[in-house]
């Protein structure tokens, strides 16, 4: 018995659903992880995956225009990642190593389906073969579609049956949880909780420090401080957020910023933070491990009332301890 052979474009088309499905696999992970919290937010987060399929599909009807396709990604994404660190660019510029490196797979990968691509086209214009037959045509679509749905279901399970069931009373006002260790009042829904996010750590821990207010007390984002010259001047610490720390000027109802320090709340650490997390309405039993600086917990939490607002946006908070000198 003959056996077939295997295409170049078939090589192009089994790396192509390896993308689509890496894409899916990302997409799924972070659409029940961060999208979940308005209709149709986390149709986002499925947009690389969509593209990636439409670009093996345009590849596999019309080889040529793939691989033009395929290569402009690929010199693309390499020409707009040497600009971005181009030297002199900012805080993160220079042309390092590891972001050299990094250029391989999101510039050459693309350039090398793309000569597949274009390669299996020539060999099968040249054996006569064109596209293969019907079947052969057919059963590539299916394989380029059918391997990252399939994949895309199988991930969703799990965390749509734990979306679905997620505990969410609308009672946004003042809470007292207590339990595992903690015995803690939280503010109401209000400028205590960033709705939205976007306020760094050190606009927090600096509110009341000189000037009340955020007014140039930002110095850097995602918990890393980029002060210089006198350190204390820039970077806040835990000292700051303890002395002038946003939640100490919240009224008493913790609705209202007032522009004196009241006293009345403050800013969690960390472990009654995770302390303090749920699934189900039940104490999910997590204590913080700050020697990993991962929580260890009996159940995995979740995102619900009380301590969360499962329709917002923010799926992160800062606590009042900072990881090391520059950093939350």
């Amino acid at each position: 018995m003959k056996i077939r052979h295997f295409h170049l474009s078939d090589i192009a088309l089994g790396l192509c659903v390896v993308v689509t499905s890496l894409w899916t696999l990302w997409g799924v992970g972070e659409m029940f992880h961060e999208g979940w919290y308005h209709p149709f937010e986390w149709v986002f987060f499925l947009i690389p995956a969509l593209i990636s399929l439409v670009l093996t599909l345009l590849a596999l009807r019309w080889p040529r225009v793939g691989a033009a396709l395929f290569t402009f990604l690929g010199v693309g994404f390499g020409v707009f990642t040497l600009w971005r660190y181009r030297p002199g660019s900012g805080r993160a510029a220079g042309w390092t190593l590891g972001r050299l490196l990094s250029l391989v797979p999101v510039t050459l990968f693309p350039l090398f389906i793309g000569l597949l691509f274009y390669w299996g086209w020539r060999v099968e214009r040249a054996r006569g073969s064109g596209e293969g037959s019907g079947g052969r045509r057919n059963l590539r679509y299916l394989v380029a579609i059918g391997v990252p749905l399939l994949l895309g279901i199988a991930l969703a399970i799990e965390p749509a049956y734990r979306v679905a069931h997620r505990l969410d009373d609308g009672y946004l006002g003042e809470r007292f949880i207590q339990g595992n260790g903690v015995a803690l009042h939280w503010a109401p829904a209000g400028p205590g909780w960033q709705r939205k996010g976007g306020l760094s750590w050190n606009e927090l821990a600096l509110y009341g420090k000189g000037r009340v207010g955020f007014e140039g007390k930002r110095f850097g984002d995602d918990g890393f401080c980029n002060g210089v010259g006198d350190w204390e001047a820039h970077c806040a610490t835990e000292e700051d957020m303890r002395n002038y720390g946003l939640c100490l000027y919240l009224n008493y109802e913790g609705t209202q910023l007032m522009p004196t320090k009241q006293g009345f709340w403050r800013m969690p650490t960390t472990d009654e933070v995770v302390r303090s997390l749920t699934r189900g309405g039940l104490n999910a039993g997590c204590i913080w491990d700050a020697s990993t600086g991962r929580p260890l917990c009996k159940i995995k939490p979740d995102k619900e009332t009380p301590l969360w607002d499962p329709k917002s946006m923010v799926i992160y908070y800062w606590t009042a301890d900072e990881s090391d000198d520059g950093r939350a």
